[in-house]
């Protein structure tokens, strides 16, 4: 796995949009951060385009997404925000100049595209970490974690135990994101082999049946079955019918996990939340699960 460099002070970093539209004024809160953290901030032309409700048409966010991984000056992408789109560009980018000078790309959500993408066709670690449109409402420990994953290191963490936790210690290399993204992908050529790996999964505002018809979809194609560990994020605002599903969310990724053997963990502290702290996708680590509680450890 390519691990791209550690960020230093003074480094450019773009900040743009590959999926959702985003007025300029969302971001002033965010500006600050980068610019206590030493880092020169260069804005994308996304930032400033509206075609319904995406930052710009899909030649227009391809193309400044595709200046970015060529500009070997810039040394981290932050995608502002997610929403839907990614996957619209995601097949005409050029990786060729991005293989030689390989940055960070950091994000969460619709991201999880690019994220998958990465590790599947480049073998590349990339940060799941949230974005600037949520600077102003995240917790410091989410602030804290990101920064020190892109110049320090991959933060460790430990977590409080959940009833539905499954004991036991996994080694792996952490790869996932947000649930519905990675049943989109599957198939595609961004679809992320997931044997002997940690899975982290997230998602936000989806129906009690959604989970289950994702769950089931993940359980089919295989992705369950060779698991190193399991690692459930939030499952933010979830939705019922009129006539109730009869189970949450974490009763359903329960019971599709059920079979097997390997770590479960719930509750990990990341996704469509304030606290949503930094994962680097593509590096191994430990994940430990007791009933004293979780961890989570990067190996160097």
């Amino acid at each position: 796995m390519i691990v791209p460099p550690l960020l230093q002070k003074g480094n450019s970093v773009a900040l743009l949009s590959t999926a959702r539209k985003i007025l300029p004024h969302e971001l002033a809160p965010a500006l600050p951060v980068f610019e206590e953290w030493g880092l020169q901030v260069v804005l994308g032309k996304t930032l400033h385009l509206e075609c319904h409700q995406f930052a710009g048409t899909e030649e227009q966010r391809l193309a400044d997404l595709q200046q970015a991984l060529d500009n070997d000056q810039i040394k981290a992408i932050f995608c502002a925000r997610g929403g839907y789109g990614t996957a619209q560009i995601i097949d005409r980018l050029d990786f060729t100049k991005f293989a030689r000078c390989p940055k960070w790309i950091v994000g969460y959500s619709d991201v999880t595209v690019l994220h998958s993408h990465l590790h599947t066709r480049l073998r590349t670690a990339t940060l799941h970490a949230t974005m600037p449109i949520n600077f102003a409402g995240n917790t410091p420990q989410a602030l804290q974690t990101l920064q020190q994953a892109l110049f320090e290191k991959p933060p460790g963490y430990t977590f409080a135990p959940h009833e539905l936790n499954r004991p036991g210690i996994a080694k792996g290399q952490v790869v996932g994101g947000n649930l519905s993204l990675l049943y989109a992908l599957i198939g595609t050529p961004s679809d992320i082999n997931t044997r002997g790996k940690i899975l982290f999964i997230e998602d936000l505002d989806e129906y009690l049946y959604h989970i289950d018809r994702m769950m089931n979809a993940l359980f089919r194609s295989g992705k369950l079955h060779r698991l190193a560990g399991l690692l459930i994020g939030g499952m933010t605002n979830m939705k019922d019918n009129a006539v109730p599903f009869g189970e949450d969310a974490s009763q359903i990724i329960a019971r599709y996990v059920k079979p097997f053997g390997f770590p479960v963990a719930f509750g990990f502290p990341a996704g469509h939340m304030p606290d949503n702290r930094a994962l680097v996708l593509g590096k191994r680590a430990t994940l430990t699960v007791d009933t004293a509680g979780c961890g989570l450890e990067y190996l160097s």
